[in-house]
């Protein structure tokens, strides 16, 4: 903790004003891990008392002991450490006094000044208590009384994680928990506190007859959760409290019992187990939007068969998207809320080889997207292997792959396809370095309704297979200066000479489009043999790739560039308009990238046409500052839509629809100071001249309290909504609890 924080009287009264509703189960269950626990060792009254002492006196008559000077007991794992100790033989009762330390066998210690103790330390009183738990933890008590070594009784006790100010020890502690009386139960693992207040910076905010938390050494515990309450333009007001259940050591159930003043009552449930050889997570929810009975399930579990083989899956249905987005507000959840993934997999793992068997569904939630589109990908395998150099210095890997896509208002495909690869990397006497590369592509195709999307073909039903063979040969030679106090300057010239045959536009009319329909041309697939996405679209013909790379390192200063375009023989059709790749010259792509220091990275990548130099596509980021204060800016944009295939042909000309362009810039700011978090963020469409959206987080914490704050803004429309606001602050004091507030 740091002297300077300063807390806010409002946020203080609310917190107060949350902690006075309830008694609530702290972080520990809602964080809790999944590993079982297990109580310290008792102690065993038959064993022995062993101890030493600087002096030690016996008085015959008496039968007393009297230990005096760095004495130090101990039995069955329980310490006990005073400046002098006395042991009456006839009673069996120890008394220590001066420095008492008592350590019990789970790390706890006690202090005291003044203790009257049972032979087994299992029974007595202490004055003047102090003690230091698990995660920084720490009591102070007028006195104890303990029974049966399990249940330790406090008067007038104060509890805390906080620290003490460095420069002022007198200063009251950011928080802490008073109470008249409290019981530590070491066998339950629990405190409770009876008359207790909250007290920040010694200024009482919350008060409550009865409250507890479980003791900083367990894991996690069954209990309440911290509530979670607010205001919603959909649900009205809400409030929710959930439930804790450990069921064993691994696995766990969370309750989270919900009303909302507009919807009625809402209830989540959700499961979770691990076990050595996986996980399994199932929430559930049932409850009510419009008057009608709604539900959600998801699972997601992975589980290993052995070293090589693991299975998992990823369910996720329900009843209507807006239940679900409500849900997922509420509940703090993530995820699309309109359409929802469902997959069931087995993955294999080998040197140099990964193979995958799935099946994936959609699930569409929405009007705005039309259910029977959707596909259902049902089975798919794909197998892939790169192996070792061979003779010739070269590395050959193989790509495989089958799949059945169906749709009940589309295209339905099926598909088996092998991709051979072999690259052979070499380096010329001049330093000029070349690789040879071949490659092989087939397919075959079975499709119905092929006229359909995304397809749009001349024919309802088609059987085809393509294939296409490449050779290519890359050429790089870097020419390094060092030009001493003006750093190293790197030119080089890079070229790609490709060469195979012409598949031509043919393909968009036979040939089925699953892995192929958003393409966009840039720096980053200049030299690439097929410069598509997949393989359902094979590039083909005769062309040269070129580019310039420059780099200039001086210092902490580099400069990063390259320029670049593509010739061929012929002009390609198969490339959809706009793309700057249709003639047999290409547009000119382009990237740089300036770093002037370890505080500011500058990136632009661009398309030009060709002829007008227009710009085509645009995607700039530039990062300044470190992490006490950076910013971020970021600009895109594009000339045409690129996922307009997924609902409309190819066009054979122009049209205002795919040449739609997107145009956004964003802007972001954030902060990392001592203790301090902060940061915002926008994003603003300028095609459209309209915010999309905006928003701001902040955080505060320290060894012992967490504030966290997030406001957002989405100005967009969502399942037919006007956009949406949203506020969300916790409060977290650790070991104790959480407590927060939603509003959106």
């Amino acid at each position: 903790m740091t002297c300077s924080f300063r807390t806010w009287p409002g946020i203080c009264l609310l917190a107060g004003i949350v902690l006075a509703l309830a008694a609530t189960r702290p972080s520990q269950a809602q964080l809790g891990q999944l590993a079982a626990t297990g109580a310290a060792p008792a102690a065993s009254r038959d064993e022995p008392v062993t101890f030493t002492a600087d002096q030690v006196e016996y008085d015959r008559d008496r039968a007393v002991v009297t230990a005096r000077g760095h004495v130090e007991a101990w039995q069955a794992g329980r310490v006990l450490r005073a400046d002098q100790m006395t042991f009456d033989r006839n009673t069996g009762v120890s008394i220590a006094t001066g420095n008492v330390a008592m350590i019990e066998p789970n790390g706890q210690v006690l202090f005291a000044q003044y203790a009257e103790l049972s032979r087994d330390m299992s029974e007595g009183i202490l004055k003047a208590v102090s003690g230091r738990l698990e995660h920084n933890a720490r009591l102070a008590a007028n006195g104890m009384r303990r029974t049966g070594g399990l249940l330790n009784e406090f008067s007038r006790i104060v509890y805390s994680v906080c620290d003490a100010c460095k420069d002022n020890p007198n200063r009251p502690l950011l928080w802490q928990l008073e109470a008249g009386s409290a019981v530590q139960d070491t066998e339950h693992k629990t405190i409770e506190y009876r008359d207790a207040t909250m007290r920040m910076y010694g200024i009482p905010i919350a008060y409550a007859p009865f409250f507890w938390h479980p003791d900083p050494t367990v894991p996690r515990q069954s209990g309440l959760l911290p509530p979670s309450f607010g205001l919603s333009s959909s649900l009205g007001g809400f409030y929710a409290q959930p439930y804790y259940w450990v069921i064993d050591g691994k696995s766990d159930v969370t309750l989270t019992p919900m009303m909302t003043t507009r919807t009625g009552g809402l209830l989540d449930a959700k499961y979770r187990l691990r076990l050595n050889e996986g996980t399994l997570t199932v929430n559930a929810a049932a409850g009510y939007q419009g008057r009608s009975p709604q539900g959600s399930f998801a699972a997601k579990g992975q589980f290993a068969i052995d070293d090589t083989w693991r299975w998992g899956f990823d369910i996720n249905r329900a009843s209507l998207a807006r239940f679900v987005l409500n849900q997922h507000m509420l509940l703090g959840l993530t995820g699309d809320s309109y359409i929802l993934p469902s997959t069931v997999y087995l993955e294999g793992f080998g040197q140099g080889s990964y193979s995958r068997l799935d099946m994936k569904a959609y699930q569409a939630l929405s009007s705005a997207v039309a259910i029977a589109q959707l596909p259902v990908v049902a089975p798919r395998y794909s197998y892939s292997f790169t192996g070792e150099p061979d003779r010739l210095g070269g590395r050959l890997s193989v790509d495989t792959s089958l799949f059945n896509v169906v749709r009940y208002d589309g295209s339905s495909t099926r598909r088996a396809s092998l991709t051979m690869n072999w690259e052979r990397p070499f380096q010329g006497p001049l330093g000029d370095l070349w690789k040879l590369s071949m490659r092989g592509d087939t397919a075959g195709y079975d499709a119905t309704s092929f006229q359909r999307q995304p397809n749009f073909g001349p024919r309802r039903n088609i059987s085809t297979a393509t294939g296409q063979v490449g050779m290519a040969l890359d050429f790089r030679w870097p020419f390094m200066r060092d030009a001493g106090p003006w750093g190293v300057q790197v030119i080089e010239p890079m070229a790609q000479l490709v060469v195979s045959p012409r598949k031509g536009d043919s393909q968009i009319s036979r040939v089925p489009n699953e892995d192929s329909l958003s393409f966009e041309f840039s720096d980053q697939n200049l030299f690439g043999l097929n410069r598509f996405n997949g393989i359902d679209r094979l590039e083909g013909g005769t062309r040269v790739n070129a580019a310039l790379h420059g780099a200039w390192y001086l210092g902490g200063t580099m400069f990063d560039a390259l320029v670049g375009q593509s010739y061929q023989t012929a002009p390609d059709r198969l490339f959809p308009t706009g793309s700057g790749l249709r003639d047999t010259v290409s547009d000119i792509v382009a990237r740089g990238t300036f770093s002037p220091a370890n505080w500011l990275d500058m990136t632009y990548r661009t398309r030009l046409d060709k002829k007008s130099m227009q710009i085509r596509m645009a995607d700039a980021s530039v990062t300044v500052g470190g992490p006490k204060l950076q910013l971020t800016g970021g600009y895109l944009y594009s000339a045409f839509n690129p996922f307009f295939f997924y609902t409309a042909a190819q066009p054979l000309a122009p049209t205002s629809a795919y040449f739609t362009p997107r145009n956004e810039v964003s802007a972001s700011i954030s902060s990392r100071w001592s203790n301090y978090r902060l940061s915002a963020y926008v994003r603003r469409n300028l095609a459209t001249n309209q915010m999309d959206y905006y928003g701001f987080t902040g955080a505060y914490e320290d060894e012992c309290f967490i504030f966290d704050v997030r406001f957002t803004r989405r100005l967009t429309s969502l399942l037919g909504d006007n956009g949406s606001t949203a506020l969300l602050f916790f409060f977290t004091f650790k070991t104790v609890g959480q407590v927060g507030y939603r509003a959106f």
